[in-house]
């Protein structure tokens, strides 16, 4: 019932132009910015997105988005839909980020603060490892970052 739910408000942010409507909105925030930011950015949205609702709902209500705001800044859907699925798998912060960290959390071991603060250094990480893909790895696998 939950990954339906967060795929029918990405299919309804979509069909209403709500997707739209918040992308015309993204794009005067990023107008200027260049194509990295806005990827990273997008990664960075759904990574914390992520830690506070379910990863499906997450990427349902970023991607559709995200993708529309693309092409105005050049960038390949590919990158805007790979970086936030990565991000989106990564609820290091909080407990209800994801069924195996309140799973960890029951045996009693740490306590969520203790979960937090060790989540901080995982999750810069992981923007790192990220930007590092969008900018090294991908490329090097022939996959498009840009728009031709």
């Amino acid at each position: 019932m939950l990954f339906a739910g967060a795929m029918s408000m990405g299919f309804c942010l979509w069909q209403t132009g709500a997707a739209e409507w918040l992308a015309i909105n993204w794009l005067d925030l990023f107008k200027n910015a260049n194509w990295f930011v806005f990827v990273m950015a997008i990664a960075f949205f759904v990574m914390v997105m992520t830690n506070f609702i379910m990863n499906v709902a997450a990427i349902a209500i970023s991607v559709p988005v995200a993708l529309v705001v693309a092409p105005y800044l050049n960038v390949a859907p590919e990158v805007i839909v790979f970086a936030a699925l990565v991000t989106a798998g990564m609820p290091f912060l909080l407990l209800v980020g994801a069924a195996p960290n309140a799973i960890a959390y029951n045996s009693r071991q740490f306590t969520s603060g203790q979960f937090f603060i060790a989540g901080i250094p995982a999750s810069i990480l992981l923007m790192a490892v990220v930007a590092l893909a969008i900018t090294v790895v991908w490329p090097l696998l022939g996959m498009p970052v840009l728009l031709k």
